[in-house]
This record gives structure tokens, C-alpha cells and sequence, in this order.
């Protein structure tokens, strides 16, 4: 008897062990699965109950986290203007404008908490000089080749989904 349960739990061992990761296992994919390159899918601004697309129906942006602790993240909407005059220093004040609330980009270092599921961002410099030099944490799941993050500002909470470039 004991030669027929021997398999099945070598069987069982092996089908737990290695094909589905233990909780620590786990937890360390985390920071090695979220570095790479990220593309956006959707970012919304939630505010009184109402979620907002912060960068228009079809935003553009990329997010890379590399594994040395380094991060980039450039947002666009879609549909900025062109320059009439071809030159971005001979902007509009209405092309600055728009260029100006329809895009964001920033980098700096990172750090995860895997326990807690967040990474701390250090940012350098941002295209809102009000976050040089600032830390943000922010929330985040991974499901297969999607990113979703959650993260607060002054005035609500910004979800954003990314898709792993391939």
C-alpha cells in the first residue's frame, strides 16, 4: 500500500511545489514581474463618486520599471494639438496649454513592498515641479501580462491599467 501512496503524494508534492508557488514564492515574482515596460490601457480619476478619464477616451503613455530600482512614466492624450507654427518653442498660449494639461511624465527610483502590495516611487523631476523630489506610494496587482494601479492625489484617487509590452 505504502508503494501506491508514495507516488501520489510525490505526485501531489510536485504538482504544488513547483506548479503552483507557495505565498513567498509568490511575493517574490511580485518585484521581478513588475519590472519591464508597461503601455497604457485606461487612467481614470475618481472623485466624488464619479470616475473621470483623466487623459481622454484613447490615452497614450508608458511606464518602465527597471530591475536595477529605476522608473520612467510618460502620459499623453491622444489627441494633442500640432504646433501651427512647427516650432515648440513658438507655441500658442492655448497649444502651450493644452500640451501642458495633456500630458505628464516623470522618473526617478523605486522600491516594492511586496507584503503590502505597493512601490514607493522617489521622483527625480516632473513635468509638475511640485512633485520634485517627492516619494508616492501606490497600490498594485499583476494578473497575468496586466498592471493595475491605485494611487492618491490632492483631489481623488487615479486608477490606471498597463499592459505588458511585448
Amino acid at each position: 500500500m505504502n508503494s501506491l501512496i508514495s507516488p501520489a503524494i510525490t505526485a501531489s508534492a510536485l504538482i504544488l511545489g513547483f506548479v503552483l508557488p507557495s505565498d513567498e514564492a509568490a511575493a517574490q515574482m511580485t518585484a521581478q514581474n513588475l519590472a519591464g515596460t508597461w503601455t497604457m490601457v485606461s487612467i481614470q480619476l475618481e472623485q466624488d463618486d464619479k470616475k473621470i478619464d483623466f487623459y481622454g477616451p484613447n490615452p497614450q503613455g508608458q511606464l518602465t520599471f527597471d530591475p536595477d530600482g529605476r522608473f520612467s512614466v510618460i502620459i499623453t492624450r491622444s489627441d494633442l494639438p500640432k504646433f501651427a507654427s512647427n516650432d515648440r518653442r513658438s507655441g500658442t498660449p492655448e497649444e502651450n496649454k493644452a500640451i501642458v494639461q495633456g500630458s505628464f511624465a516623470y522618473f526617478g527610483t523605486y522600491s516594492v513592498s511586496e507584503t503590502d502590495k505597493t512601490f514607493t516611487t522617489r521622483i527625480e523631476s516632473c513635468t509638475f515641479p511640485n512633485w520634485n523630489g517627492i516619494e508616492r506610494k501606490t497600490s498594485f496587482n499583476i494578473s497575468g501580462d496586466e498592471l493595475s494601479t491605485t494611487s492618491t492625489i490632492a483631489t481623488g484617487a487615479v486608477h490606471t491599467v498597463w499592459k505588458h509590452a511585448k
